[in-house]
């Protein structure tokens, strides 16, 4: 089933991670390992313009997590000053950001087509 989670989905879509609380637990499905609250807490939240499959996003971090590993299945679709900050694994995707605050929907348009089955 096709799922799709930003910030804390993309927590929860991780199979493991760091630095998370005790005994905090993930729904899991892509193989990549996720560190919680990396980019630092609340009022450490910020936008910036990242490259998204080789494009510029506008981008809205908010107390989020980046990939530290992925597995060989997960494909890359942005990164950060060399962060992972949204990945694909079939038919779930997961993005650091949140794409819903920004005009821009790319992301929407993509997880669209993965439920569509159009893009496989």
């Amino acid at each position: 089933m096709p799922v799709f989670g930003s910030c804390a989905g993309m927590i929860m879509l991780a199979d493991e991670i760091t630095d998370g609380a005790d005994g905090q637990e993930t729904f899991g499905g892509i193989d990549m390992t996720v560190r919680r609250n990396a980019f630092g807490r609340q009022v450490d939240s910020f936008e910036r313009t990242i490259n998204l499959d080789g494009e510029p996003f506008h981008a809205v971090f908010i107390r989020a997590p980046w990939v530290e590993r992925t597995g060989p299945e997960v494909q890359t679709l942005a990164t950060d000053g060399g962060r992972i900050v949204a990945v694909r694994q079939g038919p779930l995707l997961a993005t650091a950001f949140h794409p819903e605050l920004t005009p821009d929907r790319r992301i929407h348009r993509l997880f669209t087509a993965i439920v569509e089955g159009t893009l496989r």
